[in-house]
């Protein structure tokens, strides 16, 4: 471990973190925003349910390296365009989100519906007042799971010469320097647990009923000392 090389690269190793953050982040919006009319279509109707899963699951299973080949021919962009990575993450981003929103619409009871339809609200008051919020902790946790994917398959960008922490690893493999692999894993851990803090910070604020539920859940103890029989 070259120690020297960190203290003397602290800004290009900073440089690569915002560019692997600024890569990351949008494909993590839009893979929520995308995911919930097509979750709760997906969590309503059982054809679109296996349409749309199905889709993802397919989505999914082509190699990174050949979706970062085809965008830029579909988009018409430059192969070295950030935006032809942004756009193959996005696709991760929903085919592993669609099935996380479809489940959390599919959980809110049937019965609170029900009392809602009852009480006079129309279907867009339901969903925004009863159902989104409802549906809310299970969709930031499927979102959590997309944030890690996300930071992790970024670094594949490097192949194709978009700058981010898989330069690291590019570098270190043409130059036998195991130092800079190091650093690039380190990195894009840190920066995973750092989407995932946040993440989780966020769906307590948005949801302080759900923390105050469990932290109001009875706590049972098994005696410690109890005679074992």
């Amino acid at each position: 471990m070259n120690w020297g090389w960190i203290g003397s690269n602290l800004g290009l190793i900073g440089g690569r973190v915002l560019e692997h953050l600024a890569l990351t982040a949008p494909p993590i919006v839009i893979g929520l925003v995308l995911s919930i009319p097509l979750g709760y279509w997906a969590g309503r109707s059982q054809v679109a349910r296996s349409i749309l899963l199905s889709l993802g699951g397919v989505l999914y299973t082509i190699p990174s390296i050949a979706l970062l080949v085809l965008v830029p021919v579909v988009l018409g962009l430059a192969i070295l365009d950030p935006l032809n990575l942004v756009f193959a993450l996005s696709i991760y981003a929903v085919a592993i989100m669609v099935r996380s929103a479809a489940d959390a619409f599919a959980s809110v009871p049937q019965d609170v519906l029900a009392s809602a339809t009852a009480v006079g609200f129309s279907r867009w008051q339901r969903f925004f007042a009863v159902e989104l919020p409802l549906a809310v902790p299970v969709l930031l946790a499927g979102i959590r799971v997309v944030s890690v994917s996300t930071v992790s398959l970024a670094s594949v960008g490097a192949l194709i010469g978009i700058d981010q922490l898989g330069s690291f690893f590019t570098d270190a493999f043409q130059r036998s320097f195991l130092t800079e692999a190091i650093v690039g894993i380190v990195c894009i851990l840190l920066l995973a647990a750092l989407y995932d803090v946040i993440l989780s910070r966020i769906g307590r604020a948005i949801t302080p009923w759900n923390h105050a539920r469990r932290m109001a859940a009875p706590q049972i103890y098994a005696p410690q000392d109890a005679e074992v029989l």
